[in-house]
């Protein structure tokens, strides 16, 4: 993501000190994630976004198109652009399709014991998660702890903060659909 977020921001004739002023993010954060030393939880990564006034698909393709009205796009498997966190990895699925209404990305969660939290997520719109493997704690902030088990789902606003982690010894893997209105695209 990176080496995108500078081709991004030298192709708008941005500094760092813009961008990260657009996105409400320190200038050091923006100068880590370029410089690939930070890698950006969906909350700053969609920060980032809306500061360049870029979908957060074009963060993960240099090369895509607007999903328009009737389209129909299928992932075969792998077909993914892989994103890494401290505490996650990310399979960010159609990243080719731009001003898509959902982020669907699958996940790899590993035990709780095993990650560093140190504040929750928070951002726009709404979020579901399904468990497709193992068990899933999910922390949301002021509220007790929601344990889920394969097959199970959880939606809320992602305006809570939030975070999850496998709630077993093993990694869990789950899908997640972040959803943005258009009013939360908008930049600033």
């Amino acid at each position: 993501m990176g080496e995108r977020l500078r081709q991004i921001r030298h192709g708008l004739g941005l500094t760092l000190a813009e961008v990260a002023e657009r996105s409400g993010l320190a200038v050091s954060t923006v100068s880590k994630v370029e410089r690939g030393l930070m890698a950006p939880t969906y909350d700053r990564f969609s920060q980032l976004a809306d500061g360049l006034g870029v979908d957060i698909a074009e963060l993960f393709s240099a090369e895509g198109a607007r999903f328009r009205h009737g389209e129909v796009a299928v992932a075969r498997r792998g077909e993914y652009r892989l994103h890494e966190t401290e505490n996650y990895v990310y399979e960010m699925l159609f990243p080719q399709l731009w001003n898509k209404a959902m982020t669907p990305m699958m996940g790899t969660l590993r035990p709780m014991e095993t990650m560093r939290f140190d504040r929750f997520v928070s951002h726009a719109g709404e979020e579901f998660l399904l468990v497709l493997e193992g068990r899933v704690t999910v922390r949301l902030e002021s509220m007790e702890p929601v344990a889920l088990e394969e097959g199970e789902s959880i939606y809320f606003d992602s305006r809570r903060g939030h975070l999850y982690a496998s709630a077993g010894p093993d990694s869990a893997r789950i899908l997640v659909v972040c959803t943005r209105s258009e009013m939360d695209r908008q930049v600033p």
